[in-house]
Formats: C-alpha cells, sequence, structure tokens
C-alpha cells in the first residue's frame, strides 16, 4: 500500500469515526451536546484535525443525515421485501418507517429537521436522500389511485408517517395506539388497484 492510500484510507476512518461518535453523543444526550470541542475529546484528536473534515457541526449533521438516509432506505426494502402484497408492503414500509424514527432519532432529526446544509427535492439532492425517497416510491407507486402522480402521493404519504413519528415522539400521540393509526393511514390512502 502506498503512503497515498494509506493516509486517505486513514482519513476515511478518521472521518467515520467522527461521524459514528457524533451520532452516539446525539442519540445519547442531544443535538445540543454535540460541540467539536466534545467530539474531539471523545475521539482523543485535536479540533483542528475536525475542521480538517467537516467545516463545524452542520456538517456533521449533514454527514449523520446521509448516513441515516441510507439505513432508512434499507430498513424499508428489508421490511417491504419480505411482504406478500401491495397492501402488506404499504403496511410493512410504514411500520419501518415508524420504527426507524422511534429507534434512531438523533439520525432521524439529522435527516428530516436539522439543518445539514443538504439539499432537498433538487437537482442536486445527495443521491442518499434520493434513494431514501426511491424506497418509499419503489412501493407506494403501486397504490397510488388513478390520475394521482406517484411522486405526490409519496410525498403526501410521507408527510403523514413523518407527522405520526414526530407527534408521537412528542407525546402528542398515544404510542399505544400506533398500529390502529397505521392501519387506518394504509386504509385510506393505499388504493391497491385490482390485479397489483
Amino acid at each position: 500500500m502506498s503512503v497515498q492510500e494509506r493516509k486517505a484510507r486513514e482519513r476515511a476512518d478518521r472521518e467515520r469515526l467522527i461521524v459514528a461518535t457524533a451520532r452516539e453523543l446525539a442519540e445519547q444526550q442531544g443535538w445540543d451536546a454535540v460541540t467539536t470541542r466534545r467530539l474531539a475529546e471523545r475521539i482523543e484528536y485535536s479540533q483542528p484535525v475536525l475542521y480538517s473534515h467537516f467545516k463545524g457541526k452542520r456538517e456533521i449533521i449533514g454527514a449523520v443525515a446521509l448516513e441515516g438516509a441510507a439505513e432508512l432506505a434499507a430498513a424499508v426494502r428489508a421490511a417491504t421485501s419480505a411482504a406478500a402484497g401491495p397492501r402488506e408492503r404499504v403496511a410493512a414500509l410504514a411500520h419501518a418507517y415508524l420504527d426507524f424514527a422511534a429507534d434512531n432519532p438523533a439520525v432521524y432529526d439529522a435527516v428530516f429537521q436539522l439543518d445539514g446544509g443538504l439539499a432537498y427535492a433538487q437537482e442536486d439532492t445527495p443521491e442518499p436522500l434520493k434513494d431514501a425517497f426511491a424506497a418509499l416510491l419503489e412501493t407506494l407507486e403501486d397504490v397510488t389511485g388513478d390520475n394521482v402522480h406517484p411522486g405526490l402521493f409519496t410525498e403526501t404519504f410521507w408527510a403523514a408517517l413523518h407527522g405520526l413519528a414526530t407527534l408521537t415522539r412528542a407525546r402528542r400521540l398515544p404510542p399505544a395506539d400506533t398500529a390502529q393509526r397505521v392501519e387506518l393511514l394504509v386504509d385510506r390512502l393505499a388504493i391497491v388497484r385490482p390485479g397489483a
């Protein structure tokens, strides 16, 4: 291995460590606890080393968001691939999404709530964000109903899931009724076409 290859590998390893540590700290204590000083202490590198990888907390949040979007897409695809029919896939998607949000609150916030400096729904949207949306669209395009654009339907269904996730986490909705809410959402919005 050349010196350049070794340095590139070490740099990538440091970046992964910074992101993993920020994520861990955010999950334990919230994003307010994530500072470059605390990260530097935890990973045992100086703050200038952190700044050589990320300009600041905003970029670190963006890196966590990209990781989280990829994980969300994988979770949705895994859940929907095991389901039998279109309606069951939509229900599996909804449960996988809500489980991801509940199990990874800081990561979920990085993806959907915080400013990580990432472009959403634009030409320059990073691939992991596009892929997370695509993972939803792949399942939902089969249940959009007539005369409804699949992308628009996916945005609307996602908005409903996001509302359920954030309101449940904020204890505005009782968690015990989540399964009933998912059933209602799927029953009202997912129109299974004959033969699908």
